[in-house]
């Protein structure tokens, strides 16, 4: 016997010789348990609008970080109990577990139990491989023991609950509560809570969503166990056996869908901070408003589709045999690869029969198309003509077709195809810049071309206003009379001799320019240019933000001939809106880490009227400090308050008696705007405000080409803003332009511009800069004296 105990403590003695060895050796090389106090876990980027509300969500791991004291007691026992249910017992190694995995494997040969304990598959998580040697075992005890030694229980399992992989891309217990319910934790059953805990042994293949069955096996183990532990009563263990498997895929819910915005905040974010982005959490704040983006998407693609109706069908998206159908349910399959854009749903044609069509709408099911949803349906024959309307559903559609339907109200019907013309619409307010909403084409997913930011069309008409404004710096007035008369051009800038016209081809002879811009006549224009001269005028333009690049140095910018993306129209604009400052556009208001801790804040450019220091005359040095003071940068002041007055005053008429009067239908007295249509009508735009808000809309190709024989920035481009406006200005109440001192308004001879007799009846009034006001009609000259009793004061 003594001899015996002399080997079993010679045995022992060794082998804590062995381990005191293999750990002074193994435990230098390992990391430091102390980093899991500041472990950064993979959250993915998100992005939000104004509000708070999720437009985003990149990168390959959900994951929802829950602190320790969220965890639902109940869900800490069911992984306790499928896991380690001596976890608060142990110091990280349970040495009972590995006694029965070293038995286990001396009986059978086979490792068929690992004896890990919680503590060890943080360790394995965090710092170690997955690959099943004796080596890895051996570092994964030691760092284990280390772990217990820094961190408490509590941190240990919080740092496990929110790491596991649990399967569909979910990582931690937030994200699967998320993904498999949609629900948070505190709202799942005990039968939920069990399904999630018995995940981790095979995520991939044994989840409720891949392998409800064998799920349901795991849950009903990990609730027997919860039962042999005591953590649930019997009561509880039969009630959640009775729960039937109700998990099913939740993806993350966008609240407001504007991939544009998204993606134009990604592309920023990852040339600021790199592709670490997609895993630190980090939160993009955008000036985004719901109410806005919403509106935005909408009126943009009902403004293409009316475009699109009124051009004709084009037939089919595909065709189909359906003799390969074996049952009803195999519609799906053949519209698997057509996706649903907004209210448009791919469908598939069943049958035809007594003047209307079965068809099998993709994620809907089977309705009844009547002969009155396609009798629309003209065939498209050119951009300029279309074949004869039909008199039966069955000169539109044949079996086998897979058409486009849009869904109107009462779950009814209307055929309808993708359009092939492409649009944008951006809104920003005026004061700052703030981008509150963008749409930069029909469907990101069919085209991620960004329209709104990236194309560079020709403003056409849209581009007179500030012809105008370099007009009026010069000394005109919206009642100087140029004559809209033909004139041939022959300008080294212009490749032929140019012949402009109208585009009613009719000439209105001498014409006052307020007269002129609300009817948008390019004579008067062109001449207005010629006068006032080129070189001053394009350098007079970048004012407005403009680059020299973008405005051709010839006469044809009058009519605007340059290039310009509906942001750059966006920006100009606001000039006129916010009474002459130069604002900057942007889209992220702020971003933040996963902590909260703000990144990056934007102090924009703002209009500022009462700052003590004009921001034309502070150095850089002084706007900063300024900017601190304030949280923004005071805009400079880049034309008069009194231009920008008149210039507005003029894009009013234009609403209200000129090529914008459909926005009257708005019945809002606060609203300016310039249509725009190129040559040949490839583009067609409207640029309109009111003093807090900008919103520019454009129609067009993105391969240049005629829009259609009448299809102008009003029929075209002008619906699309009339019903955005709709909605983003329903809350905000009408107000007037603010007037500036130092302008008054005359009694003027509407043929001459000239002021009025005081017996002339047919005086209009117009508004001018006190220094500019016009002699009196029939050549007498009147003294300053004489002036002030023909003007009205408006200020």
């Amino acid at each position: 016997m003594s001899r015996l105990l002399k080997w079993g403590f010679s045995f022992f003695v060794a082998g804590l010789l062995f381990i005191a060895v293999v750990y002074l050796f193994l435990s230098p090389k390992l990391p430091s348990p102390e980093s899991l106090r500041s472990v950064q876990l993979q959250i993915p980027l998100r992005i939000f609008s104004e509000e708070g509300l999720l437009m985003a969500e990149f990168g390959e791991k959900r994951r929802i970080p829950v602190q320790y004291e969220d965890f639902p007691p109940k869900l800490i026992q069911a992984f306790l109990a499928a896991e380690d249910d001596r976890f608060f017992e142990h110091p990280g190694v349970d040495y009972q577990g590995l006694l029965r995995a070293a038995y286990s494997l001396a009986v059978t040969g086979e490792k068929t139990q690992g004896g890990s304990t919680i503590t060890m598959q943080v360790a394995r998580n965090f710092f170690l491989s997955n690959e099943k040697t004796y080596l890895r075992k051996i570092n994964e005890i030691i760092l284990s023991l280390e772990i217990e030694n820094t961190l408490s229980k509590e941190e240990i399992l919080a740092l496990y609950l929110n790491k596991i992989f649990l399967g569909h891309r979910s990582y931690g217990v937030g994200a699967a509560a998320d993904v498999y319910y949609g629900k948070k934790l505190e709202e799942l059953t005990l039968g939920q809570m069990a399904m999630i805990a018995g995940l981790p042994k095979a995520p991939s293949t044994t989840n409720p969503i891949t392998s409800p069955q064998r799920a349901m096996d795991r849950r009903n183990y990990v609730l027997s166990r919860m039962l042999d532990v005591g953590f649930i009563t019997q009561s509880e263990y039969q009630d959640a056996l009775k729960e039937e498997v109700s998990a099913r895929y939740h993806g993350r819910e966008i609240e407001v869908y504007a991939p544009y915005v998204s993606e134009m905040v990604r592309t920023y974010l990852i040339d600021e901070f790199g592709e670490e982005i997609y895993e630190k959490g980090i939160r993009v704040f955008t000036t985004i408003k719901a109410k806005h983006q919403q509106a935005a998407t909408k009126a943009l693609q009902d403004a293409l589709l009316a475009y699109d109706k009124r051009h004709g069908y084009r037939g089919p998206t595909a065709k189909v045999d359906l003799s390969e159908l074996p049952d009803l349910a195999a519609s799906e399959q053949f519209l698997k690869d057509f996706s649903i854009i907004g209210s448009i749903s791919p469908g598939l044609v069943l049958s035809i029969k007594d003047n209307s069509a079965q068809v099998f709408v993709k994620d809907f099911g089977q309705i009844e198309l009547p002969f009155s949803a396609v009798s629309w349906a003209q065939p498209q024959l050119s951009a300029y003509s279309m074949g004869k309307k039909p008199q039966s559903i069955n000169e539109v559609l044949t079996v086998g077709d897979i058409i486009y339907l849009r869904a109107l109200e009462d779950d009814e019907w209307q055929l309808t195809q993708i359009p092939e013309v492409q649009g944008a619409l951006v809104s920003l307010a005026p004061e700052d810049g703030a981008i509150t909403s963008l749409q930069g084409g029909f469907d990101f997913f069919q085209s991620k071309f960004n329209r709104a930011t990236q194309s560079k069309r020709q403003p056409g008409s849209g581009f007179k206003p500030f012809v105008y404004s370099a007009a009026l710096e010069k000394g005109y007035t919206a009642a100087t009379v140029v004559n809209d008369a033909p004139v041939v051009f022959d300008d080294p800038g212009l490749e032929n001799v140019w012949r402009p016209e109208n585009y009613s081809g009719r000439f209105f002879g001498p014409t006052r320019l307020r007269e002129a811009l609300t009817h948008s006549r390019n004579l008067v224009s062109i001449r207005l240019l010629r006068d006032i001269g080129i070189a001053y005028t394009v350098d007079y333009v970048q004012r407005f933000g403009f680059l020299p690049e973008q405005v051709p140095p010839n006469l044809s910018i009058a009519l605007g001939s340059g290039n310009a993306a509906p942001l750059d129209m966006a920006r100009a604009y606001a000039t006129l809106a916010n009474g002459g400052y130069l604002i900057d556009p942007y889209i992220i208001n702020r971003v933040e880490n996963a902590a909260g801790e703000i990144l990056m804040q934007t102090k924009p450019k703002k209009v500022c009227d009462s700052c003590a220091i004009p921001a034309a005359d502070i150095s850089e040095e002084e706007a900063l400090m300024q900017a601190e003071l304030l949280g923004f940068y005071p805009a400079k002041q880049v034309i008069t308050p009194q231009n920008a007055y008149i210039i507005n005053s003029m894009l009013r008429d234009v609403v209200k008696f000129g090529t914008g009067r459909q926005a009257l239908s708005l019945n809002r007295g606060d609203l300016a705007g310039k249509t725009g249509t190129t040559n040949d009508q490839l583009d067609a735009w409207f640029n309109g405000f009111n003093p807090k808000l900008v919103a520019i809309s454009w129609v067009g190709f993105d391969n240049p080409s005629t829009l259609g024989r009448y299809e102008t920035g009003g029929r075209a481009a002008l619906p699309m803003w009339i019903d955005f406006m709709r909605v983003a200005l329903e809350d905000i109440p009408e107000q007037s332009f603010q007037q500036p001192v130092d302008m008054v308004t005359v009694r003027i001879d509407p043929e001459t511009g000239l002021q009025a007799q005081p017996d002339d009846t047919d005086a209009i009034y117009e508004i001018f800069r006190k220094e500019n006001v016009p002699a009196m009609r029939g050549g007498s000259s009147t003294s300053a004296e004489e002036q002030d009793d023909s003007l009205i004061e408006l200020f």
